[in-house]
């Protein structure tokens, strides 16, 4: 077949353009697909347990300078301080007869003893009480009838306040199975508990923490600021999520059935007035636009997903990430150089311009391929959502805080495996919302446990987890 100007046009050579073309857009295809296969922890928000090899930072596998052990040059010297006298029950002091040198007569020094502290635990940790209800017959009842036992006794049963408490600290706070407190109260304490007993003392502390718990439910919908995340939690074979809502002074633990909006819905409400901080999981963009909610989305998830391009198979998706990652070294660049700023509106015009650069070159020179569009697309459609800390004093440009949070729930799944039905969920919420609050907080877990647990036996209000602000 003759084209025009007189060339002949070869079928052949057309069928293996076209053949050419089909493989090249299915190459595509399939190098996006590797790369999407190849995320890890450091390009995605996968977590770092899912990296069977962790690859090098650097790329090139070289080794760094091994740090020695020890304190490291350059941070403070922690020392643990002496008990104080009032703290000390036993005191022992050790004389010379003679000089251990030359044997001569010693006189009294004017100087502070050596003094080495060392601490015991006494042999029988336990004390034992007995409570008795005696009997008397009525002649008139033709009855025997018993002594009432007080109702923090008969409330508590075999353990008492502090001992209930240890084993709720134990299995909540230290991951303890079942049989591990057995043992350690076997071994260590001298009571031997079945397992069926412990898991009836866990269910006590739980009903105890109830009211403590669902006081922090009420109030976390008023918050001005807070950051969720959420994980997967195993219950018998059923995938079940732990949301983590964590606010200035407390975090609030929440198992659902659900991954979705409703969650937000049932624990923050339709008119949440807060600014919440999270990822771009479509849960919260549904619940934004639903709700007309104020969000900050993660910039260290954003991050993630820039490095995504950076190492992506595609050149132009590697030149656009190279240069979204260029902008946002440059403002965390300036969040880190923060004190160097006379005042907080020269520091919020910095932020403010390498923000504005960011936006428009992402526009600007934006790469013709589908990862590199749908994440221009963030800019566009969510800048104000990416940059709110600017404008808005006390928010997070990142959700480290909720994520640092949900930590402990994923080690204590990683040790539990999960739950078996509801009880276990109820218990799981109650607990990692007093851990994770009172570590905020610089309380003791086991003195709030022992605390909650007394008012439980005895009847009375339970201890709040909020800080007293009077």
């Amino acid at each position: 077949m003759a084209e025009p100007g007189g060339r002949t046009r070869c079928p052949e050579c057309e069928q293996l353009q076209a053949r050419v073309a089909k493989l090249s857009t299915r190459l595509a295809e399939l190098e996006s697909q590797l790369a999407a296969a190849r995320k890890h922890s450091s390009n995605s928000s996968k977590p770092p347990s899912s990296d069977i090899v962790k690859p090098p930072k650097d790329g090139l596998g070289r080794k760094k300078k091994k740090r020695r052990r020890g304190g490291q040059s350059g941070h403070p010297r922690h020392e643990r301080p002496s008990f104080p006298p009032e703290q000390v029950d036993t005191t022992h002091d050790y004389v010379l007869d003679q000089c251990p040198d030359c044997g001569g007569k010693l006189q009294d020094a004017d100087a502070a003893p050596r003094v080495l502290q060392q601490v015991e635990i006494v042999e029988k940790p336990i004390i034992i009480a007995e409570h008795r209800g005696l009997a008397y017959w009525c002649a008139k009842c033709q009855k025997v009838h018993y002594g009432a036992l007080p109702q923090p006794v008969s409330k508590a049963g075999l353990l008492g306040p502090r001992l209930t408490a240890l084993c709720a600290f134990l299995k909540g706070a230290c991951h303890a199975s079942f049989s591990t407190i057995r043992k350690f109260l076997r071994d260590v304490v001298g009571v031997t508990i079945s397992r069926g007993q412990l898991a009836k003392v866990v269910q006590k502390v739980s009903a105890s923490l109830q009211a403590s718990y669902d006081e922090l439910f009420d109030k976390v919908a008023g918050e001005e600021r807070l950051n969720v995340d959420e994980t997967g939690h195993p219950d018998q074979g059923q995938r079940l999520w732990t949301w983590c809502f964590r606010a200035e002074l407390y975090t609030l633990y929440h198992i659902d059935p659900s991954r979705g909006s409703d969650v937000l819905v049932e624990v923050l409400g339709e008119e949440f007035q807060g600014v919440l901080g999270c990822d771009y999981f479509s849960a919260y963009r549904k619940y934004m636009k639903d709700f007309d909610v104020r969000v900050q989305f993660c910039l260290a998830h954003l991050i993630r997903d820039v490095k995504f391009l950076v190492e992506h198979p595609l050149a132009a998706n590697r030149r656009y990430g190279r240069m979204l990652l260029t902008h946002l070294r440059k403002l965390f660049g300036v969040i880190h150089r923060r004190e160097a700023y006379a005042s907080p509106a020269r520091f919020q015009r910095a932020l403010l311009a390498v923000r504005n650069a960011l936006v428009d070159d992402a526009v600007t020179y934006l790469a013709k391929t589908r990862e590199a569009m749908n994440l221009a697309t963030r800019f566009v459609k969510h800048m104000e959502s990416y940059f709110r800390f600017i404008t808005e004093p006390n928010v997070e440009p990142t959700n480290n805080l909720a994520e640092q949070a949900i930590r402990f729930v994923a080690i204590h799944r990683r040790m539990t495996q999960g739950t078996r039905g509801s009880a276990g969920q109820r218990w799981c919420e109650r607990i990692w919302t007093v851990v994770g609050t009172c570590a905020q907080q610089s309380r003791s877990v086991f003195n709030f446990l022992h605390d909650v647990v007394t008012a439980y036996f005895q009847g009375e209000p339970s201890p709040s987890l909020l800080p007293d602000t009077t």
